[in-house]
């Protein structure tokens, strides 16, 4: 173990050897990352764990530097454990390099398979029986974090004391099909959000995609920035300042007859999932309970015309930019991701994922739980959500429009601290 302090905080390395696959405890084991945050002055205080439960999926836990957002809300009453969940961060990694050892794609979507959050609670009882010696901890989860603990109330509650939940209450029988099928419209709703709020964008948007129709413009990493990916970009626009990211994006994109070096690095930063490969490759998996994927975020789009790149830049229409959807061509053109490529495959068409979710324990949960359920979310639709905050016994849910998905970071643990009162009955 590793300690060393920060502003107001105290914060300590842990890492823990559990099963690559739970069903076979005994087989091949890797490595799973944790980072302990206490407040100063509180080391030695027996204080009740709160662990954790980051968005993706595919991404590490955050990484705090003191004090920030809703980690100073939680740490006057929690010793807080930030959890790479395995695949992320410093937890075994999934890259490029790291599964190239594993030779075919067969071989590296097997892997891949096991990397869902059911497989993120198992780790989380083992880690918590030899944090905790075996009491019941609090768990946090945000977006897919949500989607995980939602799985944690269904297959372990007995480990839980309390759960909070933001903007990731999950449909709980619900395939990729329809995810995409309630979440194209709310995309259209956001562009038209953004285009009233920036109308020149309407044009600049489209002299950008003509360009791009036009030429073969690359990444500053070569990969090819085509008019689809750059409508992918869209994914901003769920977050509470994203609209006007995108709006400064857009204001000054060419230099020299072509798009700027500046506006290629921009997109690029945006674009590229060198931080987080594991979020293409499982994206449409974390929705998977039965059936395959089949690449469904691309289907579903050919239901939605307003969504044709082609169709707007020849008429009158504005260009729609798309949201939080993985498409096949994202795989083939991103160079940290075409290696894997066939993995992806192999994963979108598998037809044996096990069930995420178990009703019948959720209506007879017991554990004090709370969710926040953003009214205007682009990525995790209340149609859903709410219908599942009902089926939760001991779910609280708040349906908030004061706050975009992004609404614990954001809200300097105000949301955090609704969520607390709810849970312990006080709001």
């Amino acid at each position: 173990m590793t300690s060393y302090r920060q502003p107001g905080t105290v914060l300590t390395d842990l890492s823990f050897t559990v099963p690559l696959d739970h069903a076979r405890p005994g087989g091949e084991q890797i490595q799973v990352f944790a980072r302990e945050v206490v407040a100063a002055g509180k080391t030695a205080a027996d204080l009740p764990w709160l662990v954790y439960l980051q968005g993706g999926p595919g991404f590490g836990s955050p990484r705090p530097a003191g004090r920030e957002s809703w980690l100073n809300r939680a740490l006057n009453d929690y010793r807080v454990l930030l959890l790479d969940q395995r695949g992320t961060g410093r937890s075994c990694p999934v890259n490029r390099r790291t599964l190239a050892r594993l030779g075919r794609p067969q071989e590296q979507a097997d892997y891949l398979a096991r990397f869902r959050a059911d497989a993120i609670v198992a780790d989380a009882e083992l880690i918590r029986k030899r944090l905790t010696g075996g009491r019941p901890w609090s768990i946090l989860g945000q977006s897919f974090g949500g989607f995980c603990a939602v799985s944690y109330l269904s297959h372990a509650p007995e480990g839980l004391r309390e759960a909070a939940i933001t903007g990731g209450l999950p449909g709980l029988d619900v395939s990729a099909d329809d995810v995409y099928r309630a979440t194209y419209p709310l995309v259209a709703q956001k562009n038209a959000e953004h285009y009233a709020r920036y109308p020149g964008d309407v044009q600049q948007a489209k002299d950008i995609a003509r360009r791009l129709a036009a030429d073969d413009v690359r990444r500053p990493d070569g990969a090819r920035l085509t008019v689809e990916a750059f409508q992918s970009l869209g994914r901003m626009l769920g977050y509470s300042t994203g609209s006007h990211t995108l709006h400064y994006l857009l204001e000054d994109p060419f230099a020299g007859g072509g798009l700027s070096d500046d506006f290629l690095y921009q997109v690029q930063e945006w674009l590229t999932f060198s931080a987080g490969p594991m979020y293409a490759l499982l994206h449409e998996a974390c929705y998977a309970q039965r059936g395959a994927t089949g690449w469904a975020a691309q289907r579903i789009r050919a239901e939605f015309g307003e969504f044709d790149a082609a169709a707007a830049l020849d008429g009158d229409a504005p260009l729609l930019f798309t949201g939080e959807m993985i498409y096949p061509w994202m795989l083939e053109n991103d160079p940290v991701l075409a290696p894997l490529a066939e993995a992806g495959e192999i994963l979108a068409q598998r037809d044996s994922w096990p069930p995420l979710y178990d009703e019948a324990r959720l209506r007879a949960c017991d554990v004090p739980a709370a969710a926040a359920i953003y009214f205007d979310d682009m990525y995790v639709p209340r149609d859903f959500s709410v219908p599942t905050a009902r089926a939760i016994r001991g779910l609280r849910p708040w349906i908030t429009n004061e706050y975009d998905h992004d609404g614990l970071r954001v809200s300097e643990g105000k949301v955090l601290d609704r969520l607390i009162a709810m849970v312990r009955g006080n709001a």
